[in-house]
């Protein structure tokens, strides 16, 4: 007999996803749909994992004894590559998936083991970004699918976007810096001399410890683009070096360790960032939160003079 609740009140995803209607509708119907999965794989579970803002997830052990993790998805546009990525990587660089439910979306996951996130790792935070590169690396060697949403068109819609609520808002951030990184978002994917597989959400709490002493990646939002996406928020988390007092000496020698360990020109990792924090701060203002937004622009800042 199961001892725990399966959707508890204090799960990170039940508390944001109340705040949306089609959100309360997903979680009023969560429960029978953990019980059909749990049902469809003969699946025995634990308690689920406090983690994640638009997935139930939890431990769950197989039939034959294997260890996993099940993960069913509040649908939204930003999940429905993950299976698709994942059968991609095939476990090079990533967590095997072991089975896939689309009517549900629900995936079995490889239970990663350890499973200590790259964020809590004691190493040096140079050392930390070597080993997310190492991730990198192999996740962009594996062949796209062409299914996967192109990251040029998802940029140019941010664009749009930013732009509009810039315009609407009326936040008071500087509409230089603004348009700097409007125009990035549309320009950066078109210059790009190669296009790979992104992972799309590449921070350290998404890179987990696993038991050949390696790392591997987790949740992706994945798209087809210019790798140079895809760092920031590696450099971001690891350690803040925005939060050091000279930011800008730390993130030009964290900017170009990442450049040399992954064939890139440290000049993309940098405007990339930009546009990425312009992007961030404008979805923060027309969420009501226009000071967040203005101490992220504070940090596009930074990065823009690197």
């Amino acid at each position: 007999m199961r001892g725990f609740d399966l959707v508890p009140a204090t799960l990170p995803m039940v508390q944001q996803l109340s705040r949306l209607p089609d959100g309360r509708r997903w979680l009023a119907e969560l429960p029978s749909l953990v019980e059909q999965v749990r049902a469809a794989f003969g699946l025995r579970l634990a308690p689920p994992l406090h983690a994640g803002s638009c997935s139930w997830v939890a431990p769950a052990e197989l039939p034959d004894g294997t260890r996993a993790i099940v993960k069913i998805g509040w649908p939204h546009r930003g999940m429905y590559g993950e299976p698709v990525a994942l059968r991609s990587w095939n476990g090079r660089g990533a967590v095997h998936l072991l089975a896939h439910d689309p009517s549900r979306h629900a995936l079995l996951l490889e239970r990663c083991e350890p499973g200590l996130p790259l964020a809590d790792s004691t190493a040096e935070p140079e050392d930390r970004l070597r080993a997310g590169c190492a991730v990198l690396r192999l996740l962009w060697q594996a062949r796209p699918a062409e299914e996967l949403e192109r990251l040029g068109s998802v940029t140019a819609e941010w664009a749009d976007v930013a732009e509009e609520r810039m315009a609407r808002i009326r936040p008071g951030y500087d509409p230089g810096l603004v348009a700097e990184g409007v125009g990035l978002l549309r320009q950066l994917p078109g210059s790009a001399d190669r296009a790979v597989l992104l992972h799309g959400d590449f921070n350290p709490g998404n890179i987990l410890s696993a038991y050949d002493g390696g790392w591997v990646a987790i949740d992706p939002k994945p798209m087809i683009g210019d790798p140079g996406y895809d760092p920031w928020p590696l450099l971001e988390q690891v350690d803040d070096p925005l939060a050091h007092p000279d930011p800008a000496a730390v993130l030009r020698r964290r900017v170009q360790v990442l450049a040399d360990e992954l064939s890139l020109a440290a000049e993309r990792i940098v405007l990339w960032s930009v546009a990425r924090r312009v992007e961030a701060a404008l979805w923060l203002a027309h969420h009501d939160n226009v000071p967040g937004g203005a101490a992220i622009m504070g940090e596009a800042r930074v990065l823009a003079d690197v």
